[in-house]
């Protein structure tokens, strides 16, 4: 059987962290949703990067853009937001299908804007005016101006993909916007059934960092190596079940909620050592996504293994962490850092986007 669809047998979302003309007009994306199972579309300022700079299909369409003027962002606009509403309409049987739990295409908003929580909201509330569909994500990061973006769109009703989080300590901050702004939703008298937020938790870097400090210890922290950010996954995934299946959200629940499902993202192998799909069938479990970037995808397909394994190892992932501790190996500081790190990369990327589209 195809795995992508055994995965789904297992309650998880695949989703493809990718899009672009040739994935829509060549048919591909039709046939990843109709053939594999895919659920859903990530993007962000390197996928549309690489989309426009190596795809023929855009070329008129961008000089025909920049014979009028508007600004760099303005034309970026222009070119994908027709993709994401063609990738939304795609994804369409799967959102009506599963009442809204699945087929969503995530947006981001400018980088420029994450430590500004009132350009995030405008921003925001903007694309999603603009692409007009219903199984539309926006896509904020976990910043401290995010959290509070995140808090407001989501009590103006706006669905929300959280990114660039890469601790435990992110995980419970990014929940509590959430449920906040399902509470700021219900109190205004809005739909909570109507909205949809999942939460980004990114592995390989996390690995490729605390590996860097465990080969600086040597010696018996060896043994950890690529353990670290599975681990912190499989924990992260307890505080959801106990908070989103716990009394707590039991009258949002009541009232049509959903919880903020947990999506692992960043999950190409970076180390050669490793399995392709460490960070696929270590975490297949219900109530989760997992976005793969084409090459992962085309493993998982080839030879992926899949199992129930989200909730398996918790004594080992515990006391992973607890043996980081003791190394002196600070995750929730590490996490601080991938973020700034991360973030920076995101504007690069978007810079370098924008200068594809400049006059």
């Amino acid at each position: 059987m195809n795995p992508l669809l055994q995965v789904r047998e297992q309650g998880q979302q695949i989703w493809l962290d990718n899009l672009s003309r040739t994935l829509l007009n060549e048919g591909q994306l039709a046939r990843f949703i109709a053939e594999d199972g895919v659920a859903g579309i990530t993007t962000n300022p390197s996928i549309f990067h690489k989309a426009i700079a190596d795809g023929r299909y855009y070329e008129d369409d961008l000089a025909a853009l920049k014979a009028q003027p508007m600004a760099a962002e303005t034309r970026y606009e222009h070119l994908v937001i027709p993709d994401v509403q063609r990738a939304c309409d795609l994804l369409r049987p799967v959102f009506d299908d599963s009442k809204g739990s699945a087929g969503y295409v995530s947006l981001e908003v400018s980088p420029a804007l994450a430590d500004d929580a009132d350009g995030t909201v405008a921003a925001g509330l903007r694309l999603k005016t603009a692409v007009d569909r219903a199984n539309l994500l926006i896509k904020v990061p976990a910043t401290a101006a995010g959290l509070i973006a995140i808090e407001r769109l989501i009590g103006a009703g706006v669905s929300v993909n959280v990114t660039l989080m890469f601790s435990l300590k992110h995980v419970e901050a990014v929940a509590s916007a959430y449920l906040k702004g399902l509470e700021r939703l219900q109190a205004s008298g809005g739909d909570v059934s109507s909205v949809m937020s999942v939460a980004s938790v990114f592995l390989s870097r996390v690995d490729t960092l605390i590996d860097k400090q465990l080969d600086e210890r040597g010696g018996e922290a060896l043994s950890l190596r690529g353990k670290a950010a599975v681990s912190m996954c499989r924990l992260a995934y307890q505080q959801y079940r106990a908070r989103f299946h716990g009394p707590a959200f039991a009258s949002l629940r009541a009232a049509g909620a959903r919880p903020q499902y947990l999506l692992w993202a960043s999950t190409g192998t970076k180390n050669p050592a490793y399995s392709d799909l460490l960070y696929v069938e270590s975490l297949i479990g219900p109530e989760t996504v997992n976005t793969l970037p084409d090459a992962t995808l085309a493993a998982l397909l080839d030879h992926g293994r899949v199992a129930r394994t989200l909730e398996t190892g918790l004594d080992d992932a515990r006391r992973v962490l607890d043996e980081l501790n003791r190394l002196g190996i600070d995750m929730t500081q590490a996490g601080e850092r991938l973020q700034a790190e991360g973030l920076r990369q995101f504007e690069q990327a978007f810079a370098q986007l924008l200068a594809l589209t400049a006059d």
